[in-house]
């Protein structure tokens, strides 16, 4: 799950790490009132889950209240990258000498966390990182013994800092991974950590991600994922138990792992058009099917459902039945093909094709999409 900027800066104050005096504002009206509490000069900042704000338009200065009731009335219902602005931070503006970057994340390889720490921070991290690698520092930590006071020093001295700034900000890197550890983050990032030309070093801005799973052991933060999935059918599939993500296609995709799932979804849009990516995990259930139907289905102009699934521990057999009753009580005259192997597979074809659902017999996806490619070839 990802965190509003304001969110993320909450958790950097709780561990310590100094943010920026901030108020949040959902009215250009409020914006004008929270900049008389933050005090001018102000940035006005658009709320979104996305990155590249600044360069979108999302990010600017204010002098006076009357700049900032025109911004907030620009950026307020605009939209980011297709998500919609309904909240502006307004921040006090520093005078900043001195940009850093400093992150922790996971790495996919080894599966443990990574801290990444540059002494060039701001909007083109990206881009330090591809034309000069050696400006960006990159170090493994230990699950077990965490970001140590030591190593933290030694990341700090490797991208060129010295003395008491290698000092704070070694401290500051300790306090990002304490936020990463205690909260079950994915992803704590600062872009950028700022000097002031007052000497105070500031995160003045925050990407959190944490890791859905471990929700439940911070009920104190609030957080309800549902709330900020903006599209209806993504949000309802966390009620149904699955993973959904809605595409542009009108080839419906049913699958029973990640794997099958997107295997369907790469091999469909050769020639065709997925219309989502799902797959149901494990414990499938009659009633999960049916209620998996009904989701992909309130997708408008679906022609197709791709059924891939695999009995391993799952009871595809169970699932096959909640299809077929979907099917008999919304009447489904479109095409459905599946391609069904494992748990009780030959029961589950009999289900299937005693039922009016195309089953391919091959062991490969490619096999049931290309059966897939027939059926609606010869429905034309």
């Amino acid at each position: 799950m990802k965190l509003f900027e304001y969110e993320g800066a909450d958790l950097f104050r709780r561990e310590g790490i100094s943010v920026p005096h901030a108020s949040l504002a959902s009215t250009p009206q409020e914006a004008r009132e929270k900049t008389q509490e933050v005090g001018l000069p102000v940035v006005v900042k658009a709320q979104v889950l996305t990155g590249g704000r600044y360069l979108a338009g999302g990010v600017k200065a204010a002098e006076t209240l009357d700049d900032v009731e025109k911004l907030a009335k620009r950026i307020l219902g605009s939209k980011i990258h297709d998500l919609s602005v309904e909240k502006v931070l307004i921040t006090r503006k520093l005078d900043i000498e001195k940009e850093f970057y400093m992150a922790i994340t996971i790495d996919n390889y080894t599966g443990t966390p990574v801290a990444i720490v540059s002494a060039s921070g701001g909007v083109a991290i990206n881009k330090t990182a591809t034309e000069k690698p050696a400006a960006v520092v990159t170090k493994p930590i230990s699950i077990i013994e965490g970001l140590s006071s030591e190593l933290a020093r030694k990341i700090c001295r490797e991208v060129g800092l010295k003395g008491k700034e290698a000092a704070v900000l070694s401290e500051v890197l300790c306090s990002l991974y304490n936020v990463f550890r205690d909260y079950d983050a994915m992803l704590v990032e600062i872009n950028p950590l700022v000097k002031t030309k007052s000497g105070k070093y500031m995160a003045i801005d925050s990407k959190i991600e944490l890791d859905d799973s471990g929700l439940y052991r911070h009920p104190d933060l609030g957080f309800d994922p549902k709330a900020r999935i903006t599209n209806a059918l993504e949000r309802k599939s966390k009620d149904v138990g699955v993973t959904y993500v809605e595409l542009d296609g009108d080839i419906a995709i049913i699958a029973s792992g990640a794997g099958l799932g997107m295997a369907s979804m790469d091999i469909i849009n050769r020639k065709m058009n997925a219309a989502n990516f799902l797959e149901t995990g494990g414990g499938i259930t009659e009633e999960l099917l049916y209620n998996v139907m009904d989701l992909v289905l309130q997708k408008e102009g679906i022609k197709a459902i791709f059924i891939n699934v695999y009995g391993g521990i799952n009871p595809i057999h169970l699932g096959a039945k909640g299809v077929v009753r979907y099917m008999k009580e919304h009447n489904i005259t479109m095409p459905v093909v599946a391609k069904a192997l494992g748990n009780h597979q030959e029961e589950t074809w009999e289900i299937f094709r005693s039922n009016g659902v195309h089953v391919g017999d091959g062991v490969s996806t490619e096999s049931g999409i290309e059966l897939l490619a027939k059926v609606l070839k010869e429905t034309k």
